[in-house]
């Protein structure tokens, strides 16, 4: 395989006790990627690790959940990018999995994954939330490459089907500025939306291939509690729907929101 094609760039915040594992998930690629960590919350945990693991580290100031997301996003120069969260772990052939993908559909945009939850100590292929998410998916793995705006619109109007961490972005066929945006639960949602209307292809690889870690601490699961996901999903809703059935969706996707929750298994 060509040498330097694809960077994990770590998004690490504050003092995560999790973030050492998922530094050494994504060192452990049977593919040698890049690694480099990303932070706006630069402190002695991220450096220490960081002098650990001889990797470089890039900082900013904070602008918002979206404006971070870009900022990682662009620390980068290969022309594959992954945005690895810092409670998440990757699988050993993550990267060699993408390059395939991305040798065989090289005017992708996104190159996406099926992926498996991590609660507590446990590895959870499936439950309630993961079935309904490789429903949304199912146009996906009947071919693994959408190419139309349709095909890739259809796939996200019923919810946000894509996982944020399994995604890995083809620089090239993408703009600058993705995630940027007034969103704070939602901000991937509404890159996908954003990526819909360009050209590229959003391309899956139908194998669980990292772990996301559900926890009652998650940023995620604050903003759930506010009653902030709800305002968001009817206003992404509302870019695919008219406003009755977006308001339906809003009420079903509502009841979903209790998968973010330990006891959901």
């Amino acid at each position: 395989m060509e040498s330097n094609l694809h960077t994990f760039v770590v998004l690490a915040y504050k003092e995560s006790p999790h973030l050492e594992d998922c530094i050494k998930s994504v060192l452990g690629q049977s593919y040698k990627s890049s690694v480099v960590i990303a932070t706006t919350t630069k402190n002695k945990f991220i450096e220490n690790l960081a002098k650990k693991y001889n990797l470089k580290i890039v900082d900013s100031k904070h602008t918002s959940i979206g404006g971070d997301f870009d900022f990682a996003l662009n620390s980068s120069v290969t022309p594959l990018v992954t945005i690895a969260h810092q409670d998440d772990i990757y699988d050993s052939d993550y990267s060699s999995e993408v390059i395939k993908a991305y040798q065989k559909h090289p005017k992708s945009s996104i190159i996406f994954t099926d992926y498996y939850e991590i609660r507590g100590s446990k590895k959870v292929y499936s439950n309630k939330n993961l079935k309904i998410k490789r429903i949304l998916l199912f146009s996906a793995k009947i071919k693994n490459s959408l190419n139309s705006k349709f095909a890739k619109r259809n796939l996200i109007k019923f919810g946000d089907a894509i996982s944020c961490p399994t995604v890995t972005f083809v620089t090239k066929n993408c703009p600058k500025t993705i995630f940027a945006s007034h969103f704070q639960c939602n901000v991937d949602w509404h890159a996908w939306e954003k990526l819909s209307k360009e050209k590229g292809a959003f391309t899956f690889i139908p194998k669980p291939l990292m772990g996301h870690r559900i926890s009652a601490e998650s940023k995620t699961s604050e903003i759930i509690n506010a009653g902030i996901r709800t305002k968001e999903d009817y206003e992404i809703l509302c870019r695919f729907w008219p406003k009755p059935i977006a308001k339906f969706l809003t009420k079903l996707y509502k009841n979903s929101e209790k998968s973010n929750s330990l006891e959901d298994q």
